[in-house]
């Protein structure tokens, strides 16, 4: 069975940072692009960053661009986020997901192009 689970959500103040981690099961990491996603309540899920099945290529939300830093580590089959900085508007859940075809850099982050997503993992960002 081909799962996602995120890990690392949690409550942090403004300023801090965590580290999200996505671990698969099922299927090999590698093979796929992969991308971090998140739904405040009330809005629509937006992609926050994606990097590419080579790790090449990577894409940023403007809002967390000089913030958050995706990674990926095909030995251990993990992709992570790294978020510093953080700020109220982070507040959110966050998902990962995978997806096996490349695509245009301009599309990288089109949540419509992902097959597989995880549950999702709770950050609050609040003092």
């Amino acid at each position: 069975q081909l799962q996602l689970v995120e890990s690392g959500g949690g409550l942090v103040q403004p300023g801090g940072s965590l580290r999200l981690s996505c671990a698969a099961s099922g299927f090999t990491l590698r093979n796929y692009a992969i991308g971090w996603f998140r739904q405040a309540p009330g809005e629509e899920r937006e992609g926050v960053s994606c990097i590419s099945r080579s790790g090449s290529n990577t894409k940023y939300a403007n809002p967390v661009k000089d913030r958050f830093t995706i990674s990926r580590d095909d030995a251990k089959n993990m992709v992570y986020l790294q978020m510093n900085s953080l700020k109220p508007d982070d507040t959110a859940i966050y998902y990962c997901a995978a997806r096996g075809r490349d695509t245009t850099i301009q599309r990288m982050c089109d949540p419509s192009l992902f097959t597989y997503w995880g549950q999702g993992t709770q950050v609050t960002v609040s003092s």
